[in-house]
Order: structure tokens, then C-alpha cells, then sequence
């Protein structure tokens, strides 16, 4: 029973360890580097519009929105 439980102690220690270690600080110059636009999720604005338009069409929803509607795109 004492194995067990130093095993698991082990693990979620690990785990821990694992999850904590994507936490980084970075330096100015590198964060201007991620600040590109085309570093973006969508460098194009209105083509991301359009997506998230096809997508409530399609869907019935919006992504992290809180309207309503049918999957007719009349709305």
C-alpha cells in the first residue's frame, strides 16, 4: 500500500513539474516579435468575419457568444 501511494505521489508531482513549466517570461525583444500581425490568429480581419459568419449560419451559435438563432443565416 506504501508503494502505491509514493507512485502516485510521484506522479502528480510530475505532473505538476510538467504543467507548471510552460510558464515562461519573456524578454521585450521577443515579444515584439509575437506582437506581428501575421503572427495573429487571423491576420485577415474581414476573412475571419466571414468564418465566424458561416460558422453561426451553419451552427446555430457563435463562437463565445451568447445570441440566438436558427441555421438559416437570416439573422
Amino acid at each position: 500500500m506504501r508503494g502505491l501511494r509514493g507512485f502516485v505521489t510521484l506522479i502528480l508531482a510530475f505532473g505538476a513539474l510538467l504543467l507548471l513549466s510552460g510558464c515562461a517570461v519573456l524578454p521585450p525583444w521577443e515579444k515584439e516579435i509575437l506582437a506581428r500581425e501575421d503572427m495573429a490568429w487571423a491576420p485577415d480581419p474581414l476573412q475571419a468575419r466571414l468564418d465566424a459568419h458561416i460558422f453561426f449560419s451553419k451552427e446555430a451559435s457563435l463562437p463565445g457568444g451568447g445570441a440566438g438563432g436558427g441555421g438559416c443565416g437570416c439573422n
